[in-house]
């Protein structure tokens, strides 16, 4: 079985990003920017050391009525927020993606 893969990247705000994307392509994490390309290689460490703990995940509601959920640090700091979701089901697979890895 394939394993989800992270992706670091530069914004054109020239910060560092991350995003955690599925074996079909799809994206299922996000970062916020990071001043340095080191600055965003903790924070993967933070999402594969945070992310097999099912009370780090935070899902919402979003206005549209779609669902969408946060990865929390141990200090309650969002991690990576995740894409947007028909229902709760699909959601919580996204979750287990993050859990893999």
């Amino acid at each position: 079985m394939n394993h989800p893969k992270f992706e670091i990247y530069e914004g054109n705000d020239g910060q560092h990003y991350f995003r955690l994307t599925a074996r079909n392509g799809q994206n299922i994490l996000s970062s916020q920017g990071y001043a340095s390309k080191a600055g965003c290689k903790n924070g993967i460490e933070s999402v594969k050391n945070n992310g097999t703990s099912a009370d780090r995940f935070e899902v919402k509601e979003a206005a549209n009525g779609k669902f969408y959920f946060n990865l929390l640090a141990a200090n309650q700091q969002v991690i990576g927020k995740s894409q947007m979701y028909a229902n709760k089901q699909t959601c919580q697979s996204g979750i287990e993606a993050v859990q893999r890895v």
